[in-house]
């Protein structure tokens, strides 16, 4: 026979567990919902940094739940180390480090292994244009060096500012998906020095220039020669796992401010840092699709 008193025991139980389950589930959606907290490093040589700062951070969390610590530096050289990373914890209390800065002439190798240190423990990063182009350590630009392994891709330079027509190549892809292929305003293509992406990369887009090329005239084109159409095409969109850890996005797009405002830019660059952090999902994105 049971127990009178069982059934409402039990009906006491299966409600303590369910709301624990419930309140369990309320406490990890809270974590869920709670903002990206991201680190943007700006500053160097060659960008109107002091406008794109706000240009790219404002777009971004006009598209997610991030919010932002902005590590500017004024100064305009190749030379100079960005203050923040003065500090050998430059990193802690931060999801993501969107890497903006343009210092190629930063060589120290035990600088550069500080800034790379957090990442080597998987800290994800986002690398956008001339951070592609900075800590030129020893054997630049003929091997890999430790911050093409962190990028994912070896670039050493760009031609003219020219339109460049995007080309997504794996349209299924999460980053991506949805995305249109469109050109930019006038741009800088830069180089892959060995065709593509690292072994630890993934190419997601192309990008092709096409000029005119005339024939030289004491030194200089003469354009009222008749020229010749020439393209140039590299991969310019990309993701990277860093020291088998570190999810890494990366473009060499984004040296105008116009192109850091266009809408399509800040889609694919909220779309990439989401993706980093393992949030690329509608719960955490606004107006990104």
């Amino acid at each position: 026979m049971i127990p009178l008193n069982f059934w409402s025991r039990t009906t006491t139980a299966l409600a303590l567990v369910a709301a624990s389950f419930i309140g369990l589930t309320q406490v990890a959606r809270a974590a869920d919902d709670k903002p990206i907290r991201a680190l943007f490093i700006c500053g160097g040589c060659c960008h109107d940094y002091a406008k794109q700062k706000d240009i790219i951070t404002q777009g971004i969390s006009a598209r997610a739940n991030v919010v932002w610590t902005i590590a500017y530096d004024p100064d305009k050289g190749t030379k100079h180390l960005n203050p923040i990373y003065e500090n050998p914890n430059w990193a802690d209390g931060f999801d993501v480090i969107v890497h903006d800065e343009c210092t190629a002439d930063v060589k120290d190798l035990p600088v550069i292994d500080n800034i790379l240190k957090p990442h080597k423990a998987g800290l994800p990063g986002v690398v956008l244009h001339c951070g592609m182009h900075c800590y030129r350590s020893e054997g630049w630009p003929k091997t890999i060096t430790p911050w093409f392994e962190f990028t994912g891709l070896q670039t050493t330079g760009h031609g003219a500012q020219i339109p460049i027509a995007v080309t997504y190549l794996a349209p299924e892809n999460a980053i991506t998906k949805g995305l249109g292929d469109w050109t930019t305003i006038k741009e800088e293509l830069y180089n892959n020095i060995a065709g593509s992406v690292l072994p630890t990369a993934h190419a997601l887009a192309k990008g092709k220039q096409t000029r005119m090329v005339y024939p030289k005239k004491d030194g200089k084109e003469d354009k009222t020669a008749v020229g010749k159409e020439t393209s140039d095409e590299t991969v310019i969109v990309w993701t990277n796992l860093y020291n088998n850890k570190a999810k890494v996005f990366a473009t060499t797009l984004g040296h105008n401010n116009e192109t850091c405002a266009d809408a399509k830019y800040l889609d694919l660059v909220t779309r990439g840092l989401l993706w980093s952090v393992g949030k690329l999902d509608d719960a955490h994105m606004k107006a990104a699709k």
